[in-house]
């Protein structure tokens, strides 16, 4: 599943990351202010429009922890998680959960119903195999073995008795691919409550934005370029990156999400293996480079992006059609497709 960890964004705001400051000289009485932290291992920065400073930060801080207590109740590392005890006692017995652990468990059930098993947070146990900084790449009996314990069907859940079960001995729940989303619509829900009317949460490549900013206008998000095209000098004396944003768009009460190749992998012999694993084969998926989704809810983006990717364009095109999602899918070969509602409403970026 998807889990980001860098720092350099998979979707780029468009505007530089200070800690609680006003940014930029509005004659309105609204003013952006901004706070960056580090949570759920990467990089969470969240922006709103405010008339006080105070209650700004007030919020602002509301979120973070509401942001943290998610990352802790959900951290696949830690033993001490919800996420942990559920994956120890699978085969052995239910496990009584928080309502956020159930609500998200039964996004990632439907999630994984409609993508027909392509996002499954139970791919764990093959996850486990592969390592993509010591460039380690599994036996392919190991995968076989394993792929016996990826189900998503396993995920048993009593909403009466708020608790969760993997039915299987040595099934591992891994909720990467939508642990983020998640956190940036609790963490607007908790802005909204603060009585902040605008602003954005981002939590490296799962951005929602609510609001418009003081100018009127909605919040422009940019969408990183998968394979940016060095420049070169003309003097012979190297170069450049080509540009790190591919396209930008406006956002209002909406969120969007990105899964791509190029966010941890490693390269062996021309072939390019990435983190994001098709549950079905146990192999990073190869019919994509990157897809950002946008809809309604980041749980619904973040959990979409990864299925979308592993079904590939033509498939997940449909998929997003249907759903009413909007959606941009760079296929395997480089080819942007988007769905029909974005048409006429993305800015793509040229190098120069």
């Amino acid at each position: 599943m998807k889990r980001k960890f860098q720092v350099l964004f998979s979707i780029i705001l468009l505007f530089t990351v200070h800690s609680l400051l006003f940014t930029g000289c509005s004659p309105q009485k609204e003013k952006i202010y901004r706070k960056s932290k580090i949570l759920m291992d990467t990089m969470v920065t969240i922006t709103v429009v405010s008339d006080s400073e105070k209650k700004a930060e007030i919020a602002i801080n509301e979120a973070l922890s509401e942001i943290e207590k998610i990352g802790d109740l959900l951290n696949f590392f830690s033993d001490k998680s919800e996420i942990a005890e559920i994956n120890k006692n699978a085969g052995v017995r239910p496990v009584k959960v928080s309502p956020e652990t159930l609500e998200i468990l039964d996004k990632t059930t439907y999630a994984s119903e409609i993508t027909s098993g392509a996002f499954d947070i139970t791919i764990g146990p093959v996850i486990s195999l592969w390592d993509f900084h010591k460039k380690i790449k599994p036996e392919d009996k190991a995968i076989k073995e394993r792929l016996s314990l990826v189900s998503y069907k396993g995920i048993i859940l009593d909403k009466a008795a708020s608790s969760a079960y993997l039915n299987t001995k040595g099934m591992v729940i891994d909720p990467g691919g939508i642990a983020k989303g998640y956190a940036a619509d609790k963490a607007v829900d908790m802005l909204k409550k603060s009585g902040i009317e605008s602003g954005l949460v981002s939590i490296a490549g799962d951005i929602k934005a609510f609001g418009l900013k003081p100018d009127g206008r909605p919040w422009k998000i940019g969408i990183k370029n998968p394979r940016p095209t060095p420049l070169y000098s003309p003097l012979g004396k190297g170069g450049k990156g080509g540009s790190e944003i591919m396209a930008t768009i406006e956002l209002s009460d909406k969120a969007i999400s990105t899964s791509g190749d190029y966010e941890r992998y490693f390269i062996i012999e021309g072939s390019r293996y990435h983190h994001i694993l098709n549950p079905k084969t146990g192999y990073p998926a190869s019919e994509c480079q990157s897809v950002s989704v946008i809809a309604k809810d980041g749980a619904a983006t973040d959990s979409f992006s990864t299925g979308v990717f592993i079904l590939g364009y033509e498939k997940g095109l449909r998929l997003l059609e249907n759903m009413g999602f909007d959606g941009i899918i760079v296929d395997k070969d480089g080819k942007i497709h988007i769905t029909s509602n974005l048409r006429g409403k993305l800015e793509f970026k040229r190098d120069n």
